[in-house]
This record gives C-alpha cells, structure tokens and sequence, in this order.
C-alpha cells in the first residue's frame, strides 16, 4: 500500500514537472515563435518569456528574424549567343513575417534558391557573353527585383543579389586570356612607343636648349674677344702715337741742343770741313754698295757753305755767328691743346682694381698697413732709392724718386 501511494505521488510530482515544462517557453532574441493552439495558428510569439496551455497550445517553428546569407552552387546558363557558363550566387534575406514563411511555403530557402536560378536564367538569356561579363550590376538589380516581388508573398524580403563568379566554358576563357594577353601587349607596344617619342622629343629639346646656349656663349665670348681686341688696339695705337710724338719732340730738342752747343763753341769754316770729312766714313758704312765722288771744286762748296752760315770778321775770314739760346725746354702736353690727353697714362680704374684684387690674390699675403711689401723693396734697391729721396713726378706723368731735370736731353 505504501508503494503504490508513492508511486502515484511521484507520477503526479512528475506530470506537474512536465506540465510547467510546457508551460513555459522562453523565445530568444531575433527570433520568433509560430504558436498553434489544437492543430491551428494562434499567434507569433516575440522573443521573452511565452506561456503555453499544456497539451493544448505548441510551437510550430522557431523562425530566424536575422539577415540570412545563402550562397548557391553553380548554376548553367545559357547566353544569347549560345553559349554555357556557370554562375554562382549570393542572396542576402531576411523574414518579416513568420507566420507566411511557415504556411505560405515549405521550405522558403528552397524556394528562394529555385527562384533564383530560374531568374537568373531569364536574364542572362536575354544577354551574349560580353554583356553578361560586364553587366554584372545590371544582372544584380534584375535579380533582386524579381526576387523581392516573387517572395514577398512569402514573408520574405531579399535584401540583395550578388554574384561570385561567371565562368564560361574552358575553351572560351582560352580564347579570351589570348585576347586579353594581345591587348595588354598591343598596350604595352603603344605605351613603349609613346615613351620614346616623348623621350626624343625631350633629348630634342635638351639638344637644341644646350646648341642654343653654346652659341649664346661664343657669341658673347666673341663680342667681348672683339672688344677687348678693339680697346687693345686703339690703346696701342694711342701709345705708338704719344711715342711717336715724343721721340720726334726728342729728336727736334736733340737738335736744337746740338746746334746750340756748336753755335756756342763758334766753330771756323776749317773746323766744319774737318767734321765734313769726318762724317764721310760713316756716311759710307753698310751693306749697299756706295760709290763716292769728292768734287774737285770742294774748296769753293765749302766756302759757300761758309758765306751762308757766317759773316766776314774784321781779319776779313767767314766766321759763324751761332743764334742764341733762349733755354726754353717746353713739354709735349703744353704745346697743344689737342695732344694733351695723348700723355694720360692713368689706368681704368675697374682695370685697375682687377688687377690689384689679382696680385693680392697671387701673392696670397698682405703687408700690414705702413709696412712695404718685397716688392716694393726689390724695387727700391735695384733703383737705389733711399730713404731721403724725394718722389718728383716728370712731364710725362709717371712718378719716379731721385733727381731729375728738365734740362737732361731725351735719349
């Protein structure tokens, strides 16, 4: 007796575990619950805690509220042109209402799958290979339209269609890396070409810029080389004629000397017929034959000679009478106006501070202010100036130390 009572108790402790069991039902988040009560739908159940009448209500489908991605194997397609290729695909959905995809279909994903593949032959049918190659958003739109409008009675709505790949036959994608190899060499020839036009086009241009700047440069160097030439020579022209002048000046002032100093000795007609007779060997020297006639009348040359040059004393002999010296020495740049700037031997001043920042240069020492340099010494000792000397500055403008006079004849 006591064993059957505690059998009943634990069969009754059981039927109500399993009773609250059923009971309660708890629906996890995005998700949804199809609930029947004796065979027919009773309600959709959102995700939280359900309470269910034992033996009476049940949960028919626990649906997915999340975006589900189904990707599909390869299906064949044929193309406008005739063709076959294979074409995978990705559709992204998502359940809105779970009662429809419960009793409106069996088995929804098989039914998105075959429309899908049915779609997708509709398109691509209507298309030849090059089109289906590159109209891969086009396809994608088309199949997302007819997708959504198709499955919507089910509950379902596709979010969108992508597709992975499009494979055409082996042959053809032969053909075509073939194709695709030619272009990218055709490419490659053009790109080269163009890469060395533009690179002969710019070697032109570096040539002709550098020819144009090579002949600049001569031109320039032969300018200056012309000028410089030029001021050379009218420098040296000048300085030829100033020497020129001078040595005339100097010849003229050694013959006023000479006949001043013979005036003033009173030479005898016999006196002037000795230095005649004298001069005569010299006057024979050199490499030209010369053949000398001594008249016989030279007696009476001489005494005309003398009648010309003298006046009779009171011993009634020719005697010469020499003019007097009025001891004028007068200079080059004081004669004439115009000849005065021929005797300028002052320097271009940028020349000469060319030259001075180049000796400085050479030389690679400065002498300390008031100390002369080793030319300068050289210089005095080799002239002999002292000291003491004073620095007098002739006619001709170049300064020198020591005595001078105006009176010294020009050698």
């Amino acid at each position: 007796m006591d064993i059957t009572v505690l059998v009943v108790v634990v069969l009754i402790v059981l039927f109500a575990v399993i009773t609250v069991a059923k009971s309660i039902q708890i629906v996890p988040q995005a998700t949804a619950a199809v609930i029947e009560r004796l065979g027919r739908y009773k309600t959709t159940q959102d995700p939280g805690l359900a309470f269910l009448v034992p033996f009476v209500d049940r949960i028919r489908e626990r649906i997915d509220l999340r975006e589900q991605v189904v990707s599909f194997p390869p299906q064949p397609v044929i193309t406008q042109d005739n063709l076959t290729v294979n074409i995978d695909t990705v559709v992204y959905f998502r359940v809105n209402d779970p009662k429809s995809a419960v009793y409106e279909i069996s088995n929804y994903i098989t039914g998105v799958e075959q429309i899908t593949t049915t779609t997708l032959r509709n398109v691509v049918g209507g298309m030849t290979l090059e089109e289906t190659l590159t109209s891969r958003d086009q396809i994608n739109s088309v199949l997302r339209g007819e997708l959504d409008d198709a499955t919507g009675r089910w509950g379902i709505r596709v979010e969108r269609v992508e597709i992975k790949a499009i494979d055409p036959p082996p042959s053809i994608q032969e053909s075509m890396e073939r194709q695709m190899k030619a272009d990218r060499e055709k490419r490659a020839t053009i790109l080269t070409a163009e890469g060395q036009r533009e690179s002969a086009i710019r070697s032109a241009e570096g040539n002709k810029q550098a020819q144009i700047l090579t002949a600049e440069g001569a031109k320039q160097a032969a300018i200056l080389n012309a000028e410089a030439e030029r001021q050379s020579q009218i420098l040296r022209a000048q300085g030829d004629r100033a020497s020129q002048y001078l040595r005339a000046q100097g010849e003229a002032k050694a013959i006023e000397k000479r006949f001043a100093a013979i005036k003033a000795g009173r030479p005898t007609p016999e006196l002037l017929a000795y230095q005649y007779l004298q001069t005569l060997p010299e006057m024979a020297k050199g490499e030209a034959s010369k053949v000398w006639l001594v008249p016989s009348d030279f007696g009476k040359a001489l005494e005309g000679f003398t009648r010309m040059l003298g006046a009779p004393g009171e011993d009634g002999v020719f005697k010469y009478t020499p003019s007097p010296d009025d001891g004028v020495d007068s200079r080059p740049e004081e004669d004439e106006e115009s000849v005065r700037s021929w005797f300028d031997t002052s320097g271009d001043p940028e020349i000469a501070a060319q030259v001075a920042a180049a000796t400085a240069q050479a030389n690679q020492e400065v002498p300390a202010i008031g100390e002369p340099t080793p030319r300068e010494i050289g210089g005095a000792s080799r002239l002999g100036i002292g000291a003491g000397d004073e620095t007098v500055t002739p006619p001709n403008g170049v300064p020198t130390t020591g005595d001078w006079s105006e009176e010294a004849p020009p050698r």
